[in-house]
């Protein structure tokens, strides 16, 4: 979330509508919150295109939907997920900084317990957090604001104690042709390919992000939580997969580990490792370790297409 926090410059934005990552962070939103939270969903199909980076649309939704969970925990209750076209005509009683016109509207509402006025005006302050120890780090919301902030948009927030809260992100919507479209023209569409990959990483929202992506770049992906499973998969046939790609920091057995356990089954077998912060992952230990690249999450989609292909070839694989 810290890296996240401080690296929104990074994110690469293009014309999208948010409407498929929107459904897609809520399926991974039901298998991660207890069944005694009912989800609701009413997402608008006719929502217009916002210049976004799609990684960064399901960080705002997961967090936003975590923080409705903290507050139903105890007694569960109902988290309600919108997305429609809404009208600005007087942004100052919204956000001073929007500027009028059409905007993509997510809400995302709980019946939880509520804040105060006094927590209210602290929420969007990094590390602030009214969870008890080890329960949240007090990033999310700061995270939220910043990314949401970097879009020219702005978050809205209405609660009271024993009511509920309810947060509006309000995204500016892209005119059809627009030439204030930042971007658009410039971007080169991505190489993608279809080559067969393994994919490893022990967070499962990720791994099913990861494979959404690289999927709709063409590759065929098998994805695994756990990295002994990946190695065993792997060892039954080893011919079965072009490219590995592996978190580093796993339980049972590390990224750095799995790859030494790949690569002597199969010498030649490229290997990409991903990290969101490890101190002594060196371009140096890299080399040692003989595998192909590092790429820091959170994961740019350009980046990794380029160094996709920088490592398979220009060519997809007939």
């Amino acid at each position: 979330q810290i890296l996240a926090f401080s690296r929104q410059e990074k994110s690469e934005q293009v014309r999208m509508k948010i409407q498929p990552i929107v459904k897609e962070a809520l399926k991974l939103i039901r298998f991660t919150i207890p069944a005694t939270i009912f989800i609701r969903q009413q997402i608008s199909p006719n929502c217009g295109p916002v210049m976004a980076d799609p990684v960064q649309i399901h960080q705002i939704l997961m967090n936003l939907a975590t923080n409705a969970f903290h507050a139903m925990e105890k007694d569960g209750g109902t988290l309600t997920v919108g997305l429609e076209t809404c009208r600005v005509d007087t942004p100052a009683r919204i956000n001073p900084a929007l500027s009028p016109g059409n905007y993509a509207c997510l809400t995302v509402t709980d019946t939880g317990k509520g804040m105060d006025q006094k927590t209210l005006e602290k929420i969007f302050d990094p590390f602030f957090t009214t969870k008890r120890k080890g329960k949240g780090t007090g990033m999310g919301l700061s995270v939220v604001h910043s990314i949401v902030t970097a879009m020219n948009g702005a978050v809205q927030v209405h609660s009271q104690p024993g009511w509920g809260t309810e947060f509006r992100v309000y995204l500016p919507i892209m005119k059809t042709g627009s030439d204030n479209d930042p971007g658009t023209s410039r971007q080169s569409p991505l190489t993608g390919g279809n080559e067969r990959i393994l994919l490893v990483d022990d967070k499962e929202p990720v791994a099913a992000m990861e494979t959404q992506i690289l999927s709709r770049m063409g590759y065929k992906v098998t994805a695994f939580t756990d990295s002994t499973d990946a190695l065993a998969a792997f060892k039954d046939d080893p011919d079965r997969f072009d490219l590995v790609i592996t978190d580093v920091a796993m339980p049972n057995m590390s990224g750095d580990k799995l790859a030494e356990a790949l690569k002597r089954v199969r010498p030649d077998i490229p290997i990409l490792l991903c990290t969101g912060y490890c101190e002594w992952m060196t371009p140096e230990t890299v080399r040692k370790l003989g595998v192909s690249g590092l790429l820091t999450k959170p994961m740019l989609t350009r980046d990794l297409d380029r160094t996709l292909r920088s490592i398979l070839g220009s060519d997809s694989r007939q």
